[in-house]
């Protein structure tokens, strides 16, 4: 845990002590780490067991399996490309493949200036304005090739990294 500062060690440890009653506290814990610092490393993964006694391993599974969890940091704008049936057969595959392009990463990565973070994802329940895609929550309708490049300058425009 030396990668960690004092006072992150601190507030991790406060957010693992209000679930201290639950019986299953660890998707809680998971959650409010996740939100609060974006993402959640190995050491991070090591301190909450040292304080549950819930095996690293089993926390790993955990934040390995579910996809709203992340091991590494994701950028200031994340770019969630549905790749679902619908979304898939209407050419999701090539505007992922144009965002791909663009900014210069592939799905599951982070852009080095850290404004993108470029996902797939398996569905989002947009099938009705296919293809779909999200940016921090906001979803956009029937996104074609020919919108990506536009899609990117406007969040380019918004500011940098955090």
């Amino acid at each position: 845990m030396a990668h960690l500062s004092e006072s992150a060690v601190k507030q991790i440890v406060e957010i693992i002590n209000r679930y201290q009653g639950e019986q299953t506290p660890l998707m809680m814990i998971l959650s409010d780490i996740q939100r609060e610092y974006g993402y959640i490393p190995l050491d991070v993964q090591e301190l909450i067991s040292e304080k549950t006694g819930i095996p690293v391993a089993e926390i790993y599974g955990v934040v390995t399996f579910y996809s709203f969890f992340s091991l590494t940091p994701k950028g200031k704008y994340v770019i969630g490309v549905c790749l679902g049936t619908a979304c898939y057969v209407k050419g999701s595959q090539q505007v992922i493949d144009k965002f791909a392009e663009i900014i210069g990463i592939n799905p599951g990565q982070t852009s080095e200036d850290g404004l993108f973070t470029l996902d797939a994802l398996r569905c989002i329940g947009a099938c009705g304005i296919a293809p779909a895609l999200t940016i921090n929550g906001k979803v956009y309708p029937k996104v074609s090739v020919a919108d990506v490049q536009k899609i990117v300058d406007e969040y380019k425009s918004l500011g940098g990294a955090n």
